[in-house]
């Protein structure tokens, strides 16, 4: 049983106690019984009319709680609404009071969120309105009466946040172009005179209108002063350039150069001023050196016909460089001359390096063919002939891959300007192809030469015989020490035509023994001596010369029979310091020896 049912019953049994006892007192008192019925009458009325009242008032309060639930029930909808949130639903059955207190929680709550989104949207509106002034840009499109979503208002968040780093970026840029800004006007000496290039220098950088339009003008502002001091800085540099051109041609001494050393950098307005004035001072100086000038430049045109390989004829082709009249007119087209040949060369200066380098390379390769040629290379000591022939056969490598490249982008040019690029008067790869075949044509009239006095000498040694040379001692080998001797390659000499020489097969040098040989005319016999410079043992001649003549058990052709009285002995020793030189010796005494026994066998018959 309920407390509340507890009390109602012991209310009940206080007011029958209360009517018993009010019964004894009116007993006592002998009250009439028409008095005790009013009197209870009252008593009724007073209890039933509190009663009454307490029940009017809790009838009263049911209805209110009834009406806020009413109310609360309305705005909670309509705040849900505004919120965009879903209605509120009360789970399970619950008593009006609760019901009521529930919803106005809820209303409370609802109203809350309201709240803070309306003050979010008004602090975003805010900001977002100081950034649009700043950045001139629309304001954000969002209704300021209705409640926000928490969509809407994480997309204006987000929206705020662009333009701040939008500002952040364009201050940034702005300061930078500002600092660029001053620093060209400062260099130009140019004072803001428009109200833009004040309120960009002058005014203060938070303050700036930071427009997507102000961003380019400032640019645009930069890019012109630029222009204006690379124009300034050309203009100066274009001074100095004539400026030392006329120190060089007015050999000005180095005291009076240093004295305008100070306006040599920069390209303010007074460096400039300055530098034009020592231009019109030199130009002055340059109309009374008429004659020390223009041989300055003609010192430099030859210069740069070298460098852009002019054949004599185009060189020619300039008369006034051949003029002696000294005027201002010469000196005019001889500065024309030198400008337009300035130009040439460098808009073609990688055409001509290109040249130069196979230039270079040919005239290499042309030494390294000579020293190829030349028999003393051999007697060179510390490695530089396999220096030479590692360069050599490099250069035999890239010296026809250079002229591939030369010749692909000679075709493009050619290509490009419609004309023919000429070097030393004719086309590049038809130079190159003179250039061949003249090393061709020099190399075959070397052989011819050398063949020619080969042929000669060999006349000559069959007619007169061949001088005999001792050689020299081998380097490096000690006074007295014999050298070694090298084996007999043995083969079979044939017999030679009268215009051939006879070669021997030994691969050594073939030395005479000393002995008497008539000479051509039959005066006295002529000794020779032998390589080694002492006397054989005439006891030992027949055997040697038979040991040396025999080989395989047969008599070389053209030799001497045994039994013929004139015998020589033959002996191989290798005295040469280089494979070359014992070539040639060999060469030299196989002839010499080849005539000799003719000449002895003709001698003998008569």
């Amino acid at each position: 049983m309920r407390r509340s049912e507890v009390l109602a019953e012991e209310s009940i049994v206080c007011l029958q106690k209360a009517l018993n006892h009010l019964r004894e007192i009116w007993e006592l008192i002998g009250i009439p019984e028409d008095q005790r019925l009013q009197r209870t009458e009252v008593v009724k009325k007073h209890i039933k009319d509190l009663l009454d009242m307490m029940i009017a008032e809790e009838e009263s309060l049911k209805e209110r709680l009834i009406k806020s639930i009413a109310i609360c029930q309305k705005e909670l909808n309509t705040l849900c609404s505004e919120l965009h949130v879903e209605p509120f639903q009360e789970e399970g059955e619950t008593t009006i009071l609760q019901l009521e207190k529930d919803l106005r929680t809820q209303v409370e709550l609802m109203r809350k969120q309201k709240k803070e989104r309306k003050q979010e949207l008004k602090l975003l509106q805010e900001q977002d309105q100081e950034l649009c002034e700043i950045l001139c840009t629309p304001h954000y499109d969002i209704d300021s009466t209705s409640v926000p979503s928490l969509e809407e208002l994480s997309q204006f968040r987000q929206h705020v946040a662009t333009l701040r780093e939008t500002k952040a970026s364009r201050h940034e840029e702005f300061v930078n172009i500002k600092r660029q800004i001053i620093l060209c006007m400062e260099e130009l000496e140019h004072t803001p005179d428009t109200s833009f290039e004040r309120d960009v220098v002058c005014e203060d950088e938070d303050a700036f209108c930071l427009s997507l339009e102000n961003i380019a003008t400032l640019q645009k502002l930069l890019q012109q002063l630029e222009m204006r001091k690379s124009q300034n800085e050309a203009v100066c540099e274009g001074l100095r350039a004539q400026i030392r051109e006329l120190w060089d041609r007015l050999q000005i001494p180095a005291e009076e150069r240093e004295a305008v050393a100070t306006v040599m950098t920069g390209s303010k307005a007074k460096v400039r001023k300055a530098l034009q004035l020592e231009v019109d001072r030199l130009e002055e100086l340059k109309m009374q050196n008429m004659k020390k000038v223009i041989e300055a430049i003609r010192v430099e045109l030859a210069q740069y016909w070298d460098q852009c390989f002019y054949s004599q004829e185009q060189r020619q082709a300039f008369a006034p460089y051949y003029s002696e009249d000294y005027t201002e007119n010469l000196l005019q087209l001889h500065d024309a001359e030198i400008v337009q040949l300035r130009n040439y060369y460098e808009v073609h200066k990688e055409l001509f390096e290109g040249v130069q380098k196979w230039e270079e390379s040919w005239k290499l390769f042309l030494e390294f063919e000579r020293k190829a040629s030349d028999p003393s290379r051999f007697t060179n000591r510390g490695g530089n002939l396999l220096k030479e022939e590692k360069q050599r056969a490099k250069l035999q490598k890239t010296l026809p891959k250079l002229e591939e490249e030369l010749k692909a982008r000679i075709e493009m040019w050619e290509q490009e300007h419609s004309k023919a690029f000429v070097v030393n008067g004719q086309k590049f790869m038809e130079y190159v192809t003179e250039q061949w075949e003249m090393h061709r044509l020099e190399k075959e009239r070397a052989k011819q030469e050398r063949q020619l006095k080969n042929k000669k000498q060999t006349e000559t040694e069959m007619l007169y015989g061949s001088t005999p040379r001792t050689p020299n001692k081998r380097r490096g080998l000690a006074p007295g020490t014999p050298g070694k001797v090298r084996k007999l390659n043995t083969t079979t000499v044939s017999n030679a035509t009268a215009n051939s020489s006879i070669r021997p097969v030994f691969s050594g040098t073939v030395c005479r023994s000393p002995m008497s040989r008539l000479p051509p005319s039959g005066s006295k016999p002529v000794t020779t001596s032998t390589c080694s410079g002492k006397k054989t043992p005439r006891g030992l001649k027949h055997g040697a010369n038979k040991e040396n003549l025999e080989l395989n058990g047969s008599i070389l052709s053209g030799g001497y029979p045994a039994s013929a009285p004139p015998r020589r002995n033959f002996s191989i020793n290798s005295v040469a310091s280089t494979y070359s030189e014992f070539a040639r010796e060999l060469s030299k005494a196989s002839k010499s020896d080849a005539t000799s026994r003719i000449l002895n066998s003709t001698n003998i018959q008569s």
